[in-house]
């Protein structure tokens, strides 16, 4: 039996871990919220191996930002942490959830980033992205969703970077978006018996500079950069 679908999405953002697509895409996500439309996140692992906090306080953390970012549905795979590979089951578990929600508009990590996690859940999500618009890919033991074609595939940028192809003003956004990076205290903040990561070393501020230079190119106080994995046709933003 088919599984039964929900509503489709505007947006369906992929992270390695819990933070992930805040970091790069929290402003984005808050601003299509804030116009009515669904979006997610779909995390691929608990990030069950980071230095500081647990799962459960992490998966707390996820929630809270959810919350404040006004999350329509957000999922976590369970995939292995420093796990991730382009083996035939984790592409097929991200290939599911795309078929399962069917967005518009699909958003990962940048493909160049010092966590290796990073950059294969960037290959993990275009493997997937492919599959799910091929009409006899199965994606579990019944019978499968019915394909679904993404119309783009963006990605953010979490610590590598390149020059953005566009910029998105998020200036009305920026508060929010920090807040909800903000509700990751075990990852950000330096807490009795925490280690010392480059995430607790000022990260959260490198992150509002970055949205300052980006908003600055465009004249605008805050803005967030994306690359385009596909040539974008310019009529879906005219």
């Amino acid at each position: 039996m088919t599984e039964r679908q929900p509503e489709p999405l505007h947006a369906l953002a992929f992270g390695a871990h819990p933070d992930d697509v805040e970091i790069g895409a929290g402003g984005l996500l808050r601003k299509w919220a804030s116009q009515g439309k669904r979006t997610g996140i779909c995390d691929l692992t608990y990030a069950e191996l980071s230095s500081n906090g647990s799962v459960e306080r992490r998966q707390q953390e996820a929630a809270e930002a959810s919350r404040l970012l006004d999350l329509s549905v957000r999922v976590n795979l369970g995939l292995p942490d420093r796990g991730l590979a382009p083996v035939p089951d984790q592409i097929r578990a991200i290939t599911h959830v795309i078929r399962l929600y069917r967005p518009r508009i699909v958003l990962m990590p940048f493909w160049e980033d010092r966590h290796p996690d990073h950059g294969m859940c960037s290959v993990l999500v275009r493997e997937a992205v492919f599959n799910a618009r091929i009409r006899k890919y199965e994606t579990d033991g019944q019978e499968s969703l019915p394909a679904h074609k993404c119309e783009h595939v963006l990605a953010y940028f979490i610590n590598g970077q390149t020059e953005p192809q566009f910029l998105i003003d998020i200036s009305e956004e920026m508060e929010v978006k920090m807040a909800a990076l903000g509700a990751y205290r075990s990852q950000f903040e330096k807490e009795a018996g925490s280690v010392v990561t480059p995430l607790t070393e000022g990260y959260l501020e490198r992150v509002r500079a970055r949205e300052y230079v980006f908003g600055q190119s465009a004249g605008v106080a805050y803005a967030e950069g994306f690359v385009s994995h596909t040539p974008l046709l310019l009529r879906d933003f005219l």
